[in-house]
């Protein structure tokens, strides 16, 4: 059966920190999520998807919190500026980032400081980094 493409922006607060997703429905199922928005059940199509995700996120927290626990991921937001990346050059580290939600490289921090202080990067959500810095890291993000 065909589906209809429909783009919605999933909004944590504050707004600006999201990520637009795209998924695909079939037009019953979109249809259904119209009907329900038209009865005043849900404000609009995003509203009814954010509470849907809500929904299984929560009936699935628990094995989330152990695939979590199990992986050493860091739940949330994880931030990297230059200083952190020059303590651990300074300290001879290579980070092993892990991190279930957002992952951020902060835009000051350098192609070079990045390669000599980032090993591995794992993210199940997004990570934000320069274009120069992600390219650079490619090889190395997971």
């Amino acid at each position: 059966m065909p589906s209809s493409s429909l783009s919605t922006q999933l909004r944590a607060k504050p707004p600006g920190d999201s990520e637009k997703i795209t998924i695909n429905l079939g037009y019953i199922d979109l249809g259904q999520v119209d009907l329900l928005v038209a009865e005043g059940f849900y404000s609009n199509r995003s509203d009814f998807i954010r509470t849907a995700i809500r929904n299984q996120l929560t009936t699935h927290g628990d094995a989330v919190k152990q695939v979590v626990a199990r992986k050493t991921l860091v739940l949330g937001l994880q931030n990297f500026g230059v200083a952190e990346l020059e303590a651990a050059r300074a300290a001879g580290q290579k980070l092993d980032i892990r991190v279930l939600g957002l992952a951020s490289i902060a835009p000051d921090v350098s192609v070079e400081l990045a390669l000599a202080t980032i090993q591995s990067i794992t993210v199940l959500g997004a990570l934000q980094a320069s274009p120069a810095v992600k390219a650079a890291l490619a090889s190395r993000i997971h």
